[in-house]
């Protein structure tokens, strides 16, 4: 049977898609039987420094043919060190999180330089195809079934709550989201901010600050990173999920979303427009017009039941039909063991 390591950057901290994505990969990948190793890599990546990049060469061997998953953060600007590899006749495959500019030739000829490339969205996969890169192949991100079942009906006294759920970061646009409920204080709801503050300080210090100059410290919460059971219990009291960024290249958190039942809302020409699908569970709006536009469809939803119970219905339908995480390793598997 094949061998599979996995090289992955250790530079990036927080709770980021990326990173769940790469270690649910290889949980899924073990549970089909296959050997996996995985090595994590400190350092400036993606630039990364001469001996960043030996570290990275001396991880692409070993005294066993193996196939080689390496996160696009290192490939990126690896280009000798996979050249030298493919030389050796492994088989390096590229994990793509975010689709490749073309503006960086050494990024576009170390991609092309790779056995293959596993992409984890259609967007990354075209933007591929397009640059001309050859043997492209899709992984979307598979779901984590709920380990406690949503409650069949909620407080009736109790004010709909919104979660969004990522790090505190300007291309997530928080601010946006505090500024559009400071304009419906006059609803009830409440909120919950789910994400890493250590990520961008600046920002998170700016998103608090925001919530306060509004007023809305007592319906707004910031509870920073969570997982496990901290962050199920978050999903179970929520009702709507936004997702709000201003480029996605997929949305995982999404599809996390719609496998607890909870609709979402997310930014029209975004890759989270794909993590939504057709499912009729939420809506992609269109931000260019600004803050009224997000202002108008939460009064929307907050004042219409029969658009929150057809939400709400259609996301229920959609987690059962969801992909899932061993769904996600039989793509992988098929694709870097067929070359």
């Amino acid at each position: 049977m094949d061998k599979i390591r996995m090289i992955l950057p250790a530079n990036v901290r927080h709770r980021s898609g990326g990173n769940i994505y790469n270690a649910r990969l290889a949980e899924a990948l073990r549970g089909l039987g296959t050997e996996v190793s995985v090595c994590k890599l400190d350092g400036d990546w993606p630039s990364g420094s001469t001996g960043d990049r030996n570290r990275f060469a001396a991880a692409l061997t070993g005294e066993e043919p193996a196939i080689y998953i390496v996160d696009g953060l290192i490939a990126s600007g690896a280009l000798a060190e996979i050249e030298s590899a493919a030389a050796a006749g492994r088989r390096v495959w590229v994990l793509l999180h975010m689709p490749p500019s073309g503006e960086n030739p050494v990024e576009t000829s170390a991609l092309r330089a790779a056995t293959g490339l596993l992409c984890t969205g259609s967007r990354t996969a075209e933007a591929a195809r397009t640059l001309g890169l050859g043997n492209v192949h899709l992984a979307i991100p598979g779901v984590d079934l709920p380990s406690k079942a949503r409650p069949s009906s909620r407080d009736a006294g109790a004010a709909p709550h919104f979660i969004m759920v990522g790090a505190l970061l300007p291309n997530k646009d928080q601010i946006l989201f505090v500024d559009a409920l400071a304009r419906i204080k006059d609803l009830a709801w409440t909120a919950a901010l789910v994400g890493s503050t250590k990520a961008d300080p600046s920002y998170a210090a700016a998103v608090r600050e925001r919530i306060l100059r509004n007023g809305l410290e007592k319906r707004v919460e910031t509870t920073g990173e969570l997982s496990g059971p901290a962050l199920e219990d978050q999903w179970l009291r929520a009702e709507l999920s936004l997702l709000i960024s201003h480029s996605e290249s997929f949305g995982m958190v999404v599809q996390e979303s719609l496998a607890h039942g909870i609709p979402v809302v997310v930014r029209k020409g975004t890759g989270a427009v794909e993590a939504l699908g057709a499912h009729g569970a939420g809506e992609a709006i269109d931000l260019t017009a600004g803050i009224g536009s997000l202002e108008k469809l939460l009064r929307r939803w907050l004042g219409d039941p029969a658009l929150r119970e057809g939400w709400r219905a259609a996301a229920e339908a959609a987690s059962s039909v969801l992909p899932l995480w061993e769904d996600t390793a039989r793509e992988v598997l098929r694709a870097v063991t067929r070359a």
